[in-house]
């Protein structure tokens, strides 16, 4: 049985800083429905994080971090006088990440402690916040109850632990209190803590609605919703009032940045409608997604992911044979390479890859291309980019001449078309994917 709890997540500029956390906690005194929060770190803090957790920096280097950590913190302190319980945890958290931050090498479990300072810093303050509104707000430490395995940097959450944790100690808090906490963290069996991979935040929020069976989850970034593409890049990309579940995820996987791609996961396995909208400005809408099909048929937005590899396999030895490409993906799976395009031909088969910095997957192997190399001849191209139309039962016959006509002009490396009726893909050279995106946009999506 669902509750009738909303889940609301702001993102690292909705938290940045006093005016930020501000709007955000006038958006919760506002619904009463929202029972539980979960927050990222201030903008700019993570990726001072990061920076300590690569162990590059010398001890004077690591001082300046996180004195660069403290002074976003104490910038926001100096708006706020933080209630004993709150200042008390506030200061011994302080002292951990100070005392960590200073160690010369780091585990990997404890680069993953020390990337969740953020949040849990965060986490304090906007608790002040909603207290200073009238909100009876109360933080609450998200690893006891999002319980993951120990592959720490991007751990796999155990959605059956994490419900009975909620069940115990998180839901019986919301009926009295609204509940603040952190998104990208959890912990493994032994009560380590872990992190979901950057980015998830929204993730968190996700699982965290499932487990407490809320109606929707409100994340709240700093833009309108999700776009027809990328706004910086077309001046004239417009918001999506509504995507189904399927849309949304294509979307996310296939570059558009507002919502992480496993958030819709949760989200659709429990029903759960998504609500994307700005904390700078509730009241413009946003964009709901929702289980529901979109009424709309055919295009609906473009979207581009950059750092791509296209990786050509090649054979006579496949030709009727059986076994070559579970051969192949055998090898691919043995170093956790995972695949986004294939296509084939009698005698070849072309995958495509994410080579991206914020990916998780690394980046291809010598020693694969090895095993690869010793029964087949293997090509591999860089610095292209995967650009995907996203839609609803979309036909390539539909759109067919004015796509020709928009795509002559470029070297086109691969397209993918017909495993989904929600995206068309094609890799095309990086350095003209701006340009593509722009020209599809006004194209077909301009002038629907």
């Amino acid at each position: 049985m669902s509750s009738q709890y909303t889940v609301a997540k702001f993102g690292g500029t909705s938290v940045a800083n006093y005016p930020a956390m501000l709007r955000c906690a006038q958006i919760i005194h506002n619904d009463n429905q929202v029972r539980l929060v979960t927050v990222s770190a201030s903008a700019g803090v993570t990726n001072h994080l990061v920076t300590l957790t690569q162990q590059k920096a010398n001890e004077s280097q690591r001082l300046a971090l996180v004195e660069a950590v403290v002074a976003i913190q104490d910038a926001i302190l100096q708006q706020l006088t933080l209630d004993t319980d709150l200042a008390k945890g506030f200061e011994q958290t302080l002292d951990e990440f100070k005392s960590l931050a200073l160690l010369p090498a780091l585990s990997t479990q404890q680069c993953d402690e020390m990337l969740s300072f953020g949040e849990r810093l965060s986490s304090f303050l906007f608790t002040q916040v909603l207290r200073n509104l009238g909100v009876n707000a109360d933080r609450f430490d998200v690893r006891k109850v999002l319980k993951t395995d120990n592959r720490f940097g991007k751990a796999t959450p155990d959605i059956v632990a994490t419900a009975e944790a909620a069940q115990s100690h998180l839901i019986p808090l919301l009926e009295r209190k609204v509940i603040v906490t952190q998104g990208f963290i959890g912990s493994d069996p032994y009560g380590q803590t872990t992190t979901l991979g950057r980015g998830g935040s929204d993730y968190s929020a996700a699982l965290l609605a499932e487990a407490i069976k809320a109606q929707s989850i409100h994340i709240w970034t700093d833009v309108v919703g999700i776009f027809s593409t990328d706004p910086r890049l077309c001046s004239k990309a417009t918001p999506i009032a509504r995507l189904s579940f399927d849309e949304a995820a294509e979307m996310a996987t296939f570059g558009a940045k507002v919502l992480h791609p496993a958030t819709i996961l949760p989200a659709s396995r429990s029903g759960i409608a998504v609500f994307v909208g700005s904390s700078r400005d509730p009241q413009a809408g946003g964009t709901w997604i929702e289980r529901e099909k979109s009424n709309l048929q055919g295009i609906r937005a473009v979207t581009q992911r950059k750092n791509q590899i296209l990786l050509t396999l090649k054979s006579p030895e496949m030709l009727l044979a059986s076994g070559f490409l579970a051969r192949i993906f055998t090898i691919l799976s043995e170093y956790n390479i995972s695949v986004d395009l294939v296509t084939t031909s009698e005698i070849s088969v072309a995958i495509t890859l994410d080579n991206a910095q914020n990916s998780s997957r690394p980046e291809l192997d010598q020693a694969c291309l090895e095993q690869l190399s010793k029964f087949c001849h293997v090509t591999v191209e860089n610095n292209l980019t995967l650009v995907a139309l996203i839609g609803s039962q979309i036909q390539l016959k539909q759109h067919q001449m004015n796509l020709m006509q928009v795509l002559s002009d470029f070297n086109i490396r691969l397209i993918c078309h017909g495993a989904s009726k929600h995206n068309l893909c094609f890799l095309v050279e990086q350095s003209h994917s701006d340009h593509v995106v722009q020209s599809i946009h006004a194209q077909l999506l301009e002038s629907a």
